[in-house]
């Protein structure tokens, strides 16, 4: 199926009315607009769930919804901040570092970012989907609790099932975990929207690259784990759109696995 057919804005009423009647399947894609350093682009995480969700669709049928830039943070707490390299009493929302303080992130308060969501949930439901796909490209703990809270809401209160699988964006065979706009996330970009990377504009290696500098953060240190110099590992400066391909293609088969488990549980098929 070429990818325009599962794309929702692109599609006339009949086209999607009939896609609905052969499967009853949409997709959500969310992220917010995000500082992710300053050579990605701000809407990273939503155009990679974006991506995802077309290729699932292409593969498994269903439709796609226009991506929402939409997000939430909280505060990072004192021993989050000393991990990171911080001094642990400053007030730090996400990733909106003081280094990086010309451009702050589009993101939403919790209860806000709840009530939209609420709210493009209950419409997809009224237009009749038995499966609502929530694809996610952020990982702020309480923008997943709220995902998941709706999810598990909806799925019990209505005909519909609210489907949030918790993949958020696996690495393949690169030996780092994932982090926020380190080598993983910075090779995706490189492969998704090559002409979007400014790499130029990191300092040229050896020159190391802290935490607190850049925003970039590989995720041993959000899990408490930094290093004594408080310097990104996963270097975003040795990313290669290779390895964003491979990263890519590992997410989107967990995530088509677990929806067609989904899907043969809802429809047979």
């Amino acid at each position: 199926m070429p990818l325009r057919t599962v794309r929702f804005e692109h599609l006339t009423p009949g086209e999607i009315v009939a896609e609905r009647r052969r499967l009853p399947v949409v997709y959500q894609p969310i992220g917010p607009l995000e500082w992710h350093g300053p050579h990605l682009p701000m809407g990273t995480d939503a155009l990679n769930a974006h991506a995802v969700a077309c290729e699932a669709a292409d593969r498994l049928g269903g439709v796609v919804m226009p991506a929402m830039y939409w997000g939430t943070e909280r505060e990072r707490s004192p021993d989050a901040l000393r991990h990171i390299g911080f001094e642990g009493d400053e007030w730090i929302i996400g990733m909106d570092f003081p280094a990086n303080r010309s451009m702050k992130s589009f993101y939403t308060p919790e209860d806000v970012f709840g009530i939209i969501m609420r709210d493009r949930i209950q419409q997809l439901v009224k237009q009749d989907y038995r499966l609502i796909v929530i694809i996610n490209g952020h990982g702020a703990d309480n923008h997943i609790r709220v995902l998941s809270r709706l999810a598990a809401e909806f799925s019990h209160t209505t005909e519909a099932s609210v489907f949030f699988p918790q993949v958020l964006n696996p690495v393949s065979d690169i030996s780092m975990d994932y982090g926020h706009a380190n080598l993983p996330e910075t090779a995706l970009m490189m492969h998704l929207c090559p002409d979007d990377v400014r790499m130029d504009i990191l300092p040229p290696k050896p020159v190391p690259m802290f935490n607190t500098d850049y925003a970039i953060v590989d995720s041993d240190t959000f899990l408490g784990r930094p290093n004594e110099e408080r310097t990104v590992r996963g270097d975003p400066r040795d990313a290669t759109a290779a390895d964003g391909d491979a990263i890519f293609q590992r997410t989107l088969r967990m995530v088509t696995a677990l929806i067609h488990a989904e899907m043969q549980r809802l429809f047979g098929k």
